[in-house]
C-alpha cells in the first residue's frame, strides 16, 4: 500500500438519470463550493448531493461499474483532506442534516450524517443536552462520529463515538442497515473508529448529556522555554479535575519566540470550583492575556452555513497519541515548531480512558493527549524527519488530523489485534474494497 498525501486521478464518467439529478459536475455554477475540503483541492467527475439512502445505494452501483474512486463526506470541514478526489464520484451527505430529539429524558438523540456539530448543539440546547464534539461548528456529523471524537468536555464525557448507540449505513451491496449493540454488533464495534472502511452512514443515534452553561478560559502564554512550559502544563491537565478539558495551540510569534494559547473549558459556571480548578493552569506559564466568561455550549460551536474550501495553506498535518508530555518528548515537540506552523496539543484522559479498549475499533485508552502539527507542502519532508524522532514517544494515533495513509499509519491507528479483527470484517463487509479511500484497510495483515 503506498503512503501518500494525495488523493489518485481517474478518468471522467459519465452517471445514470437518477444520480444525473443530484450531480454537480464541472461547469456547474456550484461546482467549486463543493469540489474542494478544507485542505485539499480536489476534482472529483461529480459531486452528488445525495437525497436519501436510495440515492447512495445507486451511487454506489454505479462506481462498481465505472471502477472510479469513490468518496463519502459528511459535508462540513476536514483536517485530513480525504473527502474529495479527482475523477471519481463524492458522494455529499450534506442535504442529509435533521437533528431528532427522541427522548428529551433520557438524551437519546438521531443525528443525520450530513448535519454539522454547531447545528447539533443548536438543536440540543433547548432541552438542556449536549453532545462533546470537537471544537468547529462547521465540522460534518459522519467523518467526526465514525473516527473518534475529541471534544471540549472529553474529560468529563469522553469521544463523540463513547456516546453512539447505533447507526445507520448504506453497505458496498446497497443495503440499508441499522446496526447497534444487539444487530450487527461486529459492524457496529468497527463503524465506531473506522467507519469510512464499511459503509456510507447516514444516520446515528447518540446518548447527549445534561449540560447548559460552560465556562471557557481562553489564556495566552509566553512559552519561549517552550519544553519546560508543555511538561508543566500538561502536568496540570492530568491533575485538573475532569470537568476541565483543554486545548493548547503554539505558534511562532514575533522575533521567533513560541506563544501558547490554550482554550479551557470547564464544564459548570461555579465561580469558586473554576478558579480552584483553573489555578493550577494559569501557573504554567507567564500570562500574557487571559479571559473567562460563562456561557451556552452551543455558544462555543457556531453553526457555519458553508466550510472555506481550500483556504487552509497548511495542508500537511501529522497526528499521534501521547500519554504523557515527559521532558524529552517535550524536546521533540519543540522541535516541530521549527517547521510547523502550527502544533496542537488537545487533552483527552479522564472519561475518555473509562472505555474499555475491547469495546470499539477506536481503542486508545491510556493516552492523555492528542497531538497534531501541520505545515505546508513545501515543508513536508522536514516536517516528517522530526516527527521520526518523535515517533517513539508516542503511542498511537488519530486519524482525523493525518494526511498520510499506510502501514505504519493504520497500525498506529489500530494496533495488534484490533488491525487483525478489522481486516477479517473488512472481508465480510467490503469484499471488493469500495471503501478504500479514506485510511483503507488491507486484504491481509502488513508483512514486517
Amino acid at each position: 500500500m503506498r503512503t501518500t498525501d494525495t488523493p489518485s486521478r481517474s478518468p471522467s464518467l459519465d452517471l445514470p438519470e437518477r444520480l444525473g439529478a443530484v450531480a454537480v459536475r464541472p461547469g456547474d455554477r456550484r461546482y467549486d463550493a463543493v469540489r474542494h475540503t478544507y485542505t485539499r483541492l480536489g476534482s472529483p467527475g461529480a459531486v452528488l448531493l445525495v437525497r436519501d439512502a436510495r440515492d447512495i445505494a445507486a451511487a454506489l452501483a454505479h462506481v462498481r461499474g465505472a471502477q472510479v474512486p469513490l468518496t463519502a463526506r459528511s459535508g462540513g470541514h476536514g483536517i485530513s483532506g480525504w473527502s474529495t478526489n479527482d475523477g471519481g464520484i463524492v458522494v455529499d451527505l450534506s442535504r442529509l442534516n435533521a437533528v431528532e430529539v427522541l427522548d428529551s429524558r433520557s438524551g437519546l438523540v438521531r443525528v443525520e450524517a450530513g448535519a454539522r456539530w454547531g447545528e447539533v448543539a443548536a438543536a440540543l440546547a433547548p432541552y438542556g443536552l449536549a453532545l462533546s464534539s470537537g471544537d468547529t461548528g462547521d465540522v460534518g456529523v459522519g467523518g467526526l462520529a465514525t473516527a473518534g471524537g475529541i471534544g471540549l468536555m472529553s474529560r468529563l464525557h469522553g469521544l463523540t463515538i463513547d456516546h453512539m448507540r447505533a447507526a445507520e449505513l448504506v453497505l458496498a451491496d446497497g443495503s440499508v442497515v441499522r446496526t447497534d449493540g444487539e444487530h450487527d454488533p461486529d459492524l457496529f464495534w468497527a463503524v465506531r473508529g473506522a467507519g469510512a472502511n464499511f459503509g456510507v452512514a447516514t444516520a446515528f443515534e447518540f446518548q447527549a448529556e445534561p449540560v447548559r452553561d460552560v465556562t471557557v478560559a481562553v489564556t495566552v502564554y509566553d512559552a519561549t522555554d517552550t519544553a519546560a512550559f508543555l511538561t508543566r502544563w500538561s502536568a496540570a491537565v492530568e491533575a485538573a479535575p475532569r470537568a476541565v478539558t483543554s486545548f493548547l495551540t503554539l505558534v511562532t510569534g514575533a522575533g521567533g519566540r513560541a506563544v501558547a494559547q490554550a482554550t479551557t473549558v470547564y464544564a459548570g459556571t461555579d465561580a469558586e470550583a473554576v478558579r480552584t480548578a483553573l489555578a493550577p493552569l494559569l501557573s504554567a506559564g507567564r500570562v500574557l492575556r487571559n479571559q473567562a466568561f460563562a456561557t451556552p455550549y452551543h455558544q462555543l460551536l457556531p453553526a457555519g452555513h458553508e466550510p472555506q474550501h481550500a483556504q487552509q495553506p497548511l495542508s500537511v498535518s501529522r497526528s499521534g497519541l501521547v500519554n504523557h508530555i515527559t521532558p524529552p518528548a517535550a524536546e521533540h515537540i519543540t522541535a516541530l515548531l521549527e517547521t510547523a506552523g502550527m502544533v496542537q496539543l488537545r487533552s483527552v484522559g479522564g472519561a475518555v480512558n473509562d472505555a474499555p479498549p475491547e469495546a470499539m475499533a477506536y481503542s486508545h485508552r491510556t493516552q492523555n493527549f492528542s497531538l497534531m502539527a501541520a505545515t505546508v507542502p513545501a515543508l513536508r519532508d522536514d516536517l516528517d524527519q522530526r516527527w521520526e524522532r518523535l515517533h517513539p514517544h508516542l503511542n498511537g494515533l488519530y486519524l482525523s488530523f493525518e494526511t498520510r495513509t499506510g502501514p505504519q499509519q493504520l497500525e498506529d491507528a489500530f494496533p495488534g489485534a484490533v488491525l487483525d479483527r478489522l481486516i477479517a470484517l473488512k472481508s465480510h463487509y467490503d469484499p471488493d474494497h469500495l471503501f478504500d479511500n479514506n485510511f483503507a484497510l488491507p486484504s491481509v495483515r502488513f508483512p514486517h
